[in-house]
């Protein structure tokens, strides 16, 4: 029997997956799963011709780079209906000089009302947020959409731990495939990379670096968003939207990686021990899979680890502060 060329089993549905803001982290966000195969892309924006004008320039590759799915641009929220995964990238980027910290006063209100929007039209997606400061936007999003915990994330610990295996490949003059790396807490100057979850191909860093150039590596990896600002003025796409598009992957496939992502914690990690619905969402490795965030991965860290990780921790609560002082309703 001779089928049509756009045939497939009845029963096979592609997977969908909406990105909201069209902008530079948006629009590698939807490159990235295109070229992929992972499903069917909506791009969503405000600039409703910046959308579309994405969306068909990508779906023209498609015929060069050997991809099937369809792209949609569009600034209308109904387009992302039965989304499976939905991409927050949306909010103010970060410019030289300022932290990711300088950003929440306005991305909150920004995220906020894309939660909203996500939870009226797409209610049963897994929502991965990406705007900064990334922990307290994830905390935000959350509230305004009131979504269950496994099925909103935020996106730091994939691109921090991918900053931290290409810093030390470098080093080592190696590729970069062969670096396993983990690192937790809050996105920013306080994550905590974990040089002792650290090998190459099963080697222990420690056996293959000084102590001296593995510390710099962690520390370029903790300001690795700073240096890409300082070089071009805006913040990093390529990286952050590689790191998403990781765990979207891992979503759609049901591949049931482990990976470091902010996800919501109380006893876990002694985030916010004993108090149920009181934590927060902060970067610890978890299995993403189908249903989302299906579990946090305990670790026993040392009396170093846990005091920086910590710190790391009480800083998200500082931000979360933050937000509840600038958006009470979402306290």
């Amino acid at each position: 029997m001779i089928r049509p060329l756009n045939w497939r089993p009845h029963n096979m549905r592609r997977a969908k997956i909406s990105v909201i803001g069209a902008g530079n982290v948006g629009a590698s966000c939807a490159v990235w799963a295109a070229s992929k195969e992972l499903g069917n892309v909506v791009l969503l924006d405000i600039n409703e011709g910046v959308a579309k004008g994405k969306a068909l320039d990508l779906y023209e590759c498609a015929p060069i780079e050997r991809f099937d799915c369809t792209i949609t641009g569009t600034k209308d929220y109904a387009d992302i209906a039965d989304s499976d995964v939905v991409v927050v990238t949306a909010g103010i980027p970060r410019k030289p000089g300022m932290s990711r910290d300088d950003l929440i006063a306005t991305n909150v209100k920004i995220v906020k009302e894309v939660a909203q929007n996500v939870a009226k039209f797409a209610p049963n997606s897994v929502m991965i947020i990406v705007s900064n400061p990334l922990d307290a936007m994830v905390y935000t999003a959350w509230k305004a959409s009131g979504f269950p915990t496994n099925r909103i994330l935020g996106q730091a610990g994939a691109l921090d731990v991918a900053r931290f295996r290409a810093f030390l490949a470098m080093e080592l003059g190696c590729s970069v495939e062969d670096i396993q790396a983990l690192l937790l807490g809050g996105h920013g100057d306080d994550m905590v990379p974990l040089p002792r979850f650290t090998s190459v191909h099963g080697i222990p860093i420690e056996m293959l670096l000084s102590k001296e150039k593995i510390d710099a590596c962690v520390q370029r990896a903790k300001v690795g968003g700073g240096e890409i600002v300082q070089l071009m003025g805006t913040s990093a796409y390529y990286a952050p939207a590689s790191g998403t598009i990781q765990m979207v992957e891992a979503i759609v496939k049901d591949k049931k990686r482990i990976i470091p992502c902010a996800a919501y914690c109380e006893d876990e990690f002694g985030v916010a021990p004993g108090q149920k619905g009181k934590g927060f969402f902060v970067g610890v490795p978890c299995v993403l899979g189908k249903g989302g965030m299906e579990r946090v991965v305990p670790l026993q860290l040392n009396a170093d680890e846990t005091k920086l990780f910590n710190e790391s921790a009480q800083h998200v609560k500082d931000l979360v502060g933050v937000v509840r002082n600038l958006a009470p309703e979402l306290g």
